[in-house]
């Protein structure tokens, strides 16, 4: 196998995508424990890579905002190019990024053939699309077009004392003491076709509550905020929290002071996995690249709650069909499969 001494993993998408690619890091280091290796990233994503024990550095590319003109991203290109990486890994195709990388002058540039594609050195048939298999896995077909076939499927999220102390004065601010028991709850995600409705939320909020003398904290981005206002006004008892804005690796302590996730289909399932807690993942669509077999949560006791409703197509966010699928799971269906972590979340 070729050794490269400087090697830049890409990965420019979102959070859940991000985190899915960090056991690249992991087979990386193993593989090539002399080389230096960096990944690059968005603003809003660098704190998943940020303290990785197996990376050397962090590159930040804010594609909407400093970077975002072409003579911006021309500038980011020469200034990686005096960087002298010998290979790329980019696990998300788009057009910017193969021409920055192409201009960079990396001799190697590996990726997916699609997205000018052709500015690559070695491409791999782009079939995500598919979804015949999970995300963390067609990552690993990147490795595979170098040589490298070995895999760690261990998601991986640095979390700072300075974060699980910030969490921690939060929870006691908000009257919630070391020992109560937490279960966190995310009704929002990217798209309404993965958003569970939020009378249903409350309602189950409601019943956890009751049922397990605990806490709820809702989990939400500041432009979200309404979903989690929504959801708390179902919400019988006021044994709940809304936790908006919380930077990523606060979210992550947060999370892993939980003793169960419920979430609809977005990134904080795979923060969640990353740190150890059990994830209860509620997904409707059913298309191919969208289904629970590409982006489910991998925890080793994790539950996915998806149901097939006969759609021949899914229109995703253009559903003509009130989103039948989401509908389709019930509370009890929720509850349920909390069941089955009565040991994590009973008081």
């Amino acid at each position: 196998m070729e050794n490269y001494n400087k090697i830049l993993i890409i990965r420019t998408d979102r959070m859940g995508d991000v985190l899915l690619s960090t056991p690249v890091v992991k087979v990386l280091r193993k593989k090539f424990p002399k080389s230096y290796i960096a990944f690059m990233v968005r603003p809003y994503t660098q704190d998943i890579v940020r303290g990785n024990p197996y990376l050397d550095e962090v590159i930040v590319y804010d594609k909407y905002g400093r970077d975002k003109s072409f003579l911006s991203s021309l500038k980011f290109a020469l200034s990686l190019r005096k960087k002298k990486f010998d290979l790329t890994l980019i696990l998300h195709p788009t057009n910017r990024i193969h021409i920055v990388t192409f201009l960079a002058g990396i001799r190697k540039r590996v990726g997916y053939n699609k997205k000018f594609g052709f500015l690559l050195t070695d491409k791999v048939e782009d079939i995500k699309h598919l979804g015949k298999k999970h995300e963390l896995d067609y990552n690993f077909d990147i490795l595979k077009a170098i040589g490298i076939k070995d895999t760690s499927r261990e998601l991986y999220m640095p979390i700072l004392e300075d974060d699980e102390d910030c969490i921690n004065s939060i929870l006691e601010e908000k009257n919630i003491s070391r020992n109560d028991k937490i279960i966190a709850i995310n009704p929002t995600a990217s798209c309404p076709s993965k958003i569970w409705p939020a009378e249903r939320f409350g309602k189950i909020c409601s019943i956890l509550i009751k049922n397990y003398n605990l806490k709820i904290a809702l989990i939400c981005s500041d432009k979200d905020i309404d979903i989690c206002r929504k959801v708390s006004s179902f919400i019988e008892d006021n044994n709940y929290v809304v936790f908006s804005g919380l930077k990523l690796r606060q979210l992550a302590a947060l999370l892993k002071k939980a003793s169960l996730l419920i979430s609809n289909d977005s990134g904080p399932v795979h923060i969640a996995v990353a740190v150890k807690t059990p994830v209860i993942s509620i997904f409707g669509r059913n298309q191919a690249g969208l289904s629970p077999t590409r982006w489910k949560p991998l925890g080793e006791n994790d539950i996915v709650l998806h149901k097939e409703v006969g759609c021949r197509e899914c229109l995703a966010h253009n559903c003509n069909r009130g989103f039948k699928c989401l509908k389709s799971i019930t509370v009890e269906d929720v509850l349920n499969a909390a069941k089955k972590f009565e040991k994590n979340i009973s008081s």
